[in-house]
């Protein structure tokens, strides 16, 4: 049971993680980014595109990880990448039909998996997370609504591309990677990975950059 201003981050996902380490920090430079495609079910305003981007490179580029972002709907199916992740985004990405309800959505995000592996797909429900938010984004001034809107997707899809970088279902008790979010950690002015969940990312990257062929 989840508080008021709580909810899971629910996933297709059974194998509890068995691979927790711990290495020293990781220059981005020596890791490919991740190609992450995305495809949205109806397009964001730019605003909210820009602020989504922001906050996932801010959070991610803490691990040593940079993003390439690319459009599913423009990919031809030949591109080659060292690893990447396929997100969906769900419902209406704005900021737009607030009204004063405190709404329980479920899942505001997940990723999938097959035969007990997870696979480089997710979604992230722009709606769902809307109205989980609707009430206080009211009270953000309008000239800012739709940039904090989409520094909480961003936030979501962080969480997501957590766990197929990964491989892992393992969720923390703080920060991004915690199995539930309160409205707060979705609004506050800084919301970053605890330390095992960085540990788990940059051993992740350690392992992607000694198998880049040299070029």
């Amino acid at each position: 049971m989840f508080a008021d201003t709580a909810t899971k981050l629910l996933r297709r996902v059974f194998l509890p993680s068995t691979f927790v380490a711990s290495v020293a920090a990781l220059s981005a430079q020596s890791v490919p980014p991740t190609t992450l495609y995305t495809e949205f079910q109806q397009q964001p305003p730019a605003v909210v595109l820009d602020s989504i981007r922001g906050e996932t490179e801010a959070i991610m580029g803490r691990m040593g990880i940079g993003l390439e972002w690319r459009s599913l709907a423009a990919a031809r199916g030949n591109e080659v990448s060292a690893q990447l992740a396929v997100i969906h985004f769900q419902g209406r990405c704005d900021a737009s039909g607030l009204t004063p309800q405190r709404v329980q959505p479920g899942a505001l995000g997940w990723t999938h998996e097959s035969d007990g592996v997870i696979l480089p797909f997710g979604a992230v429900d722009c709606d769902g997370i809307r109205t989980f938010l609707q009430v206080d984004l009211l009270a953000v001034p309008v000239a800012d609504r739709e940039r904090v809107f989409g520094r909480a997707v961003g936030r979501v899809l962080a969480h997501e591309l957590y766990h197929i970088l990964t491989r892992s279902s393992h969720h923390s008790p703080e920060g991004v990677g915690k199995a539930a979010y309160a409205v707060r950690d979705l609004l506050a002015g800084r919301f970053v990975f605890d330390a095992a969940e960085s540990a788990e990312l940059r051993s992740d990257q350690v392992h992607v950059a000694a198998a880049e062929p040299s070029r």
